[in-house]
Parts: C-alpha cells; structure tokens; sequence
C-alpha cells in the first residue's frame, strides 16, 4: 500500500475522520516560507503551521540551538531535577510577559496549559477557603483548546464541541465583543457587567482570547473590551485568564495582545509560536499571590505534572527563538505584513459572497457569506501554490514575519487568485463537514 494510501486509511488528521475524505498532502522538507512536497511541488506557507512558524522553516539559528541541545540532553524527567534550558527560559519568559506574572509552569500544549490554568484558578480559591467559586466565565464564539476543561470554555453552541457539551463542567458564557476595534455602543459591556453582578460569588475566573477570539470565527475586537474586564475582575474578586495561545509573542504587533489594552492578567497561557514552530511545548504564567496561595494551603501543591514537562530540547528551542525574535524588528515586520493584506484583499470586497476583509497585525481575514467552499478554495490556492487551510466560512492567512516581500507578494496574489475563481465558477451548495474542516 502506498504510503498516502495507508495514511488515508489509518491515522486521523485533525477534525477528520477514516478513512480520510481526501488524500493529505506528503510533505518532503520545508525551509523559508516555502513547503517542498513528496512529488516536488513547492507550496508558500499562508498558515505558519497553525499560528507557530513565526520565523519560516529550517531557521539555521533554531538549528543549532536544536543540534547543541540534543547532543547533552534531549529529555529529563522534571519531576527532582532542573536544567538550563528551563530556567534560562523560564527567566526569559518573565522578563517579557505582562508584570506581575513571575510564576510558570511548563506544558505539553496548548489545551494542557489552559487545563492548568483552570486547575489553578480552581485550587486558588479552594485554598482561600471559598470553594463556592467554581464556575468559569468564557465568551461565545470562545475556542480555548480540545481537551475537556478546554472544552468547557469553549463556545457551548456555536463551537467545535457542541458534541460534547452535555459531558462538560457547566460555565457561564458572555456574549462575543461586538467585531471591530471602533463600535458604537457598549452593550457587549453591559452585558458582561450584569453577569459579573450576578454570578461573581460562584465565578473563580473569566477566560478570554485577548483582541482576537482565533478558531471561533477569527474576530478581532476592541483594547477597551478588555479593560473592562480586568476592572470587573477587580471589583469582584474574580481572576483574568488571558489565553495568549494564539496571540503571543508579537502575532497582533505586540508581544502579547494583553498590552494593546495596557493590563495584566493574573494567569496567563503560551504556546504555539512559543517554540517558532519546532516543537510542541506551552507554558502557565500566574501571579505572585496565586502561587503563595496555593502553596501555603493544604495541600500545598499544584497537582499536575506532565511526563514531558520541561523538555529540555523543546526549552532550548523555544530560548533560541525567542532571541531570534527579539533580536529583530519583528514590530516592523508585522505592520509590513499588515499593510500588503490590506491592499492585496482589498479588491475582494466588490464580491457580494465576501462579507469581510480585516486585517490586524500578522494576520488576514477574508470572511464569506457561505462556508460551503473551503475544500474548493484550498484546492484552487494549492493550484496557485500558496498552502491555505480555510474554516467554514472563514479564508484566513499568518503568514511568518521573515517572509521575503516577493514570497508575500504571491502569497496574497494566490489566495486572491484562489478566491475569485471559486467565487466566480462554484455553484450555490449545502455546506458539509468534508466542506468545512479540510
């Protein structure tokens, strides 16, 4: 059997089934923005691996970084040792992150470090001996992970786990931010103001996307939003959960999106572009009195503790990116980016199936009225090579910061290209999951 037909039929991709509707594109190498597959085609990654490739593939930096580590230590359990990596990048992760937050624990991924937070936003207020606060307040249109305390502020209706909701820890969920950096009223506020009213002796945490609510629907909205929200945890006595999973480390043109509204959050979740794309590896920030408290509590500790908690090579990996990072004008190249998606999308508009182009910071949104043609539009940018991975109705790209002027120049020319003949030659369809989940 050949090798993608024993993988069409025997590994799941994620949101897929089996066998596989469609055949997974092989990959041989990568390097830059440019993906080599098996039978030679070359394709210009719009989707930095989901969020996390920020400087491109093969980075001879993040090489070495890799090549030094693992020829000294490449895993160690965290459970009684310590090492290097993790306390230089623990170091650096402090130094860098919204202040007040100078307690972290390393994750596996994304979904573990929001399971964290949850789990120390619960035993936080255990500790302090206020066990009636045990609810979470999420957002509609929410996506916070996969795994089940993820799951459970997740968007309840709307979002990818409708599936599940009746197996799900029960919350309490706002409305979504009213789209847009500019609205004309503040009802999604006021909104959120009453049920801070009336659930705050029950909430132990609000969990938010900060500025840009990701896989629920690629929303961008306002810095004041989150300023409110930070007040009324203030004033209720309710912790601010800031999922930065997405956002941080420079996505949004800040190094967290938290900074566009001035705050800090008492808990904070990276990962993704944590480690430029290399490996899979997150992390919980919280505060001082967090920690402290749960620590001077019977029981004392924090009850989690993964198996690859700490890797020492994905510690290392994740240092040498964040130097690469910071070394840069990386603020200048995502206001680079913004601007040519901006102008290149632009024309997109005089379609009546588009219903929004909008830009913030390293990232593109191309939204439609129908969500019955993301298989066809992925197919048509592949044909234009460009790797795009639409959702629903949602055409979205990030394209990573070192992209060369020429690469995203015909990175937003094929996604265009892809678009309009879509747009232009597809019938009127009923959308199916196959559709929507490419």
């Amino acid at each position: 059997m050949q090798s993608s037909n024993f993988d069409q039929q025997h590994i799941w991709h994620p949101y897929n089934k089996l066998p596989s509707s469609h055949l997974q594109l092989e990959v041989a190498s990568a390097e830059g923005s440019l993906i080599t597959l098996q039978d030679g085609r070359k394709l210009l990654d719009a989707m930095s691996s989901w969020w996390s490739s920020i400087h491109g593939y093969n980075h001879p930096a993040i090489n070495q970084a890799a090549i030094d580590q693992i020829q000294t230590l490449s895993h160690i359990m965290f459970g009684g040792f310590t090492h290097q990596p993790a306390i230089q990048l623990a170091r650096k992760l402090i130094e860098i992150s919204p202040a007040g937050l100078e307690k972290i624990f390393f994750a596996d991924s994304g979904s573990v470090s929001v399971e964290v937070a949850l789990k120390v936003a619960l035993q936080y207020w255990k500790s302090k001996q206020r066990p009636e606060k045990n609810r979470f307040l999420a957002l509609q249109h929410a996506y916070h992970g996969d795994t089940f305390g993820a799951m459970s502020v997740c968007d309840p209706i709307e979002g990818m786990h409708h599936l599940f909701s009746n197996n799900l820890m029960p919350n309490y969920f706002a409305p979504a931010p009213q789209p847009g950096l500019v609205v004309e009223d503040n009802h999604d506020i006021q909104a959120l103001e009453s049920l801070f009213e009336q659930h705050h002796t029950e909430l132990a945490a609000f969990i938010l996307e900060p500025l840009v609510q990701g896989a629920g629907g690629m929303r961008f909205y306002r810095p004041e939003y989150i300023k409110r929200a930070r007040e009324l945890c203030d004033q209720y006595e309710v912790l601010l959960i800031a999922d930065e999973i997405a956002t941080g480390f420079g996505r949004t043109g800040k190094l967290f999106a938290c900074e566009w509204a001035h705050i800090s959050p008492d808990i904070m979740c990276i990962g993704k572009a944590l480690t430029g794309g290399y490996m899979t590896l997150a992390a919980m920030l919280c505060t001082q009195e967090i920690s402290d408290t749960i620590s001077q509590q019977n029981p004392g500790l924090l009850m989690h503790g993964p198996t690859f908690m700490g890797n020492p090579l994905a510690c290392r990996i994740a240092l040498a990116s964040l130097e690469l990072l910071l070394s840069q004008d990386w603020q200048n190249q995502v206001k680079l980016i913004s601007t040519h998606l901006t102008q290149a999308f632009e024309p997109l508009k005089h379609y009546q199936e588009v219903r929004d182009i909008r830009v913030l910071g390293g990232i593109g949104v191309i939204e439609l009225t129908r969500d019955d043609l993301s298989y066809a539009i992925q197919q048509a940018a592949i044909e234009n090579g460009v790797w795009l991975r639409p959702f629903g109705r949602l055409v979205y790209t990030m394209p990573a910061y070192n992209i060369s002027a020429d690469n995203l120049q015909a990175l937003s020319q094929g996604i265009s290209n892809a678009v309009s003949h879509v747009l232009s030659t597809q019938p009127s369809g009923e959308a199916t999951l196959s559709d929507q989940f490419v």
